[in-house]
């Protein structure tokens, strides 16, 4: 499943704007009284899937279609209901229509970095990057909050993922699957699935080893933080490597045939299958990367001859998975890429990198589905009112359904203050 299918795209920085933080102008401190009163909800989520679509999908041929605007803005494909009234989106994802009850759109997302490296740092944590600082991903956090069973690793990645543990070190780094399952197979992940005749005991033996190895040099580099979260880091591995439950979490062969027939073979929907059990056992986040979205070329034949219906099929099985083993209100699914794509349309029915306009969809973890949250003009070409939603709002509403608090502050090596999303405050009407 190809991941870094991107153009080369010109850096550029921007300057956030700072003051309103909610969709309809809710501050902080707004939010924080709504909360004491009891109209925000409290959070249900325990465990988190995130879905990147890296490269940047088009959200006018997706989930905001203008079926009114100029020929050269609206593109080839119709809008479509969903089980929603009132609620329109893509004739090419009629599967997702069909469940548009379980999730929320957020329209009009909208931020002013166009790189995909810069775009994708800011929608995998809610801060806008900053040269002197890596701030962590959202697994990474999630990781250091709520922790897991020590025999499953908290934070799973299939096949990769842009996040990283930033300054919160190595200790919470992602687990690389490294590829995609495929199905009907056993999911051979290198460093659980033991092969080449390769047994428990022989890990014992080289861990044995290497703990001798360990004692005698101890002592050089007592005070790394490097050090210390890889011996976290190693712990943490040789407990996954020894667990016969770590090896059955991946291993979707056993998954019932009415739940892996919600999902088609592709490496896309199989990967969310995968993600569907592992929460199921036990691991608090899993990150799902798909690629191909950086459709500068021939936009509309990609979309609708395979992009659109692997996510079809990839995120309605998600979500009717979760809801069938009883997992939708504790798990959290956020969809999203690292930007939009221009409105208008490119002399290679293509569509370029736009970062003022997008979607994110939000659902599970007591988030209230079947509702459209903010909204782009009538181009989708920004906001249709004020700065839209930004991608802290979308962090802090993400970590919200998780009962962390975005304003908890976490040291840096150099004992820099930073809080978990400085700017950010949830989504009210997400959670009303």
């Amino acid at each position: 499943m190809a991941t870094n299918q991107y153009c080369d795209g010109v850096r550029r920085r921007d300057f956030l704007k700072l003051g309103v933080l909610g969709v309809s102008g809710m501050s902080l401190a707004n939010y924080f009284r709504l909360a004491e009163a009891g109209e925000i909800r409290a959070s249900k989520a325990t465990s988190a899937i995130f879905i990147n679509l890296a490269g940047g999908p088009s959200h006018m041929d997706t989930f905001d279609l203008k079926p009114n605007a100029p020929k050269e803005f609206r593109g080839e494909f119709n809008p479509i209901e969903t089980n929603v009234p009132g609620i329109e989106i893509s004739e090419h994802l009629p599967k997702l229509a069909r469940c548009a009850d379980k999730f929320a759109l957020l329209r009009g997302v909208s931020h002013s970095l166009a790189a995909h490296d810069l775009g994708s740092q800011y929608m995998n944590t809610g801060n806008r990057p900053i040269p002197s600082l890596q701030f962590p991903g959202f697994g990474s956090v999630v990781s250091k909050e709520l922790g897991g069973p020590p025999d499953l690793p908290p934070f799973v990645a299939i096949p990769n993922t842009p996040q990283v543990p930033g300054y919160l070190g190595v200790e919470f780094s992602p687990f690389n699957t490294t590829n995609a399952p495929r199905a009907g197979q056993p999911f051979a992940v290198r460093g659980i699935s033991l092969g080449r005749g390769l047994t428990v005991e022989d890990i014992e033996t080289r861990r044995n080893l290497l703990k001798n190895l360990d004692t005698t040099f101890r002592g050089f580099e007592t005070e790394s933080d490097l050090v210390n979260g890889l011996d976290k880091f190693s712990q943490r591995a040789y407990d996954i490597i020894s667990s016969p439950r770590s090896r059955r979490a991946f291993d979707i062969s056993q998954e019932s045939p009415s739940i892996g027939s919600l999902f088609n073979e592709k490496p896309f929907a199989q990967s969310c299958l995968l993600a569907s059990r592992l929460v199921e056992s036990g691991v608090r986040f899993v990150s799902v990367s798909s690629g191909g979205w950086d459709t500068h070329v021939q936009n509309f034949d990609n979309l609708k001859t395979r992009l659109l219906p692997d996510l079809d099929s990839a995120i309605s099985g998600l979500f009717t998975a979760l809801e069938y083993k009883g997992l939708l209100e504790s798990t959290i699914v956020c969809v999203t890429g690292e930007f939009g794509r221009t409105p208008k349309i490119n002399v290679n029915a293509g569509r370029d990198h736009y970062p003022r306009a997008m979607f994110v969809l939000l659902g599970g973890g007591g988030i209230k589905g079947g509702q459209v949250v903010g909204a782009s003009d009538e181009k989708a070409m920004g906001p249709a009112s004020g700065d839209g939603i930004t991608p802290d709002q979308v962090a802090a509403s993400f970590y919200h359904s998780l009962g962390i608090d975005v304003q908890k502050e976490y040291k840096t090596n150099t004992g820099r203050p930073i809080a978990i999303a400085r700017y950010g405050a949830p989504i009210k009407e997400l959670f009303a």
